[in-house]
C-alpha cells in the first residue's frame, strides 16, 4: 500500500471502560480498522481527562487511580477511507451505548512503509 502526501488523521476519544460485545471498544475499533484495510491505528492511554458525561476528572494519580482513563485511537489514511470508516465507528458507539468524540484533521504523510520482515 502506498500512502504519501495529503491524508487525514481520525482521532477517536473514548473511555477505557467502554465495552462492546464484552471487549474493550478501543480494541474493537482497531480490529475493524484493520479489517477495512486502513493504513494503521494507534491507541493512546491518557493520564487524565474528562468527557461529556464526566462529573469528575479521571486520573492515573496513585491516590485516585481511575478505572476509566481516557483513550485516544488515532488512524491516518486517505480522506476517502477515513470518511468511509466513520459510519462504522459511529455504529459501534451507538451499539455500545457509550459517549465519545471523533475529530478529523489534515495530515501530511511523509513516510509510510513496513519494516524489514524476518
Amino acid at each position: 500500500m502506498k500512502l504519501t502526501g495529503e491524508g487525514k488523521l481520525l482521532r477517536i476519544f473514548l473511555g477505557e471502560s467502554d465495552i462492546f460485545d464484552h471487549q474493550p471498544l478501543f480494541e474493537v475499533i482497531v480490529r475493524l480498522a484493520r479489517e477495512r484495510g486502513l493504513a494503521g491505528a494507534t491507541v493512546l492511554r491518557g493520564v487524565e481527562g474528562f468527557g461529556a458525561n464526566s462529573r469528575v476528572i479521571h486520573t492515573a494519580k496513585i491516590l485516585r487511580l481511575s478505572e476509566d482513563l481516557p483513550i485516544v485511537v488515532e488512524i491516518v489514511d486517505a480522506e476517502a477511507k477515513i470518511r468511509g470508516f466513520l459510519p462504522d465507528v459511529d455504529a459501534l458507539f451507538e451499539k455500545a451505548g457509550c459517549g465519545g468524540m471523533m475529530t478529523i484533521e489534515r495530515a501530511e504523510v511523509i513516510r509510510y512503509s513496513p519494516g524489514k520482515q524476518e
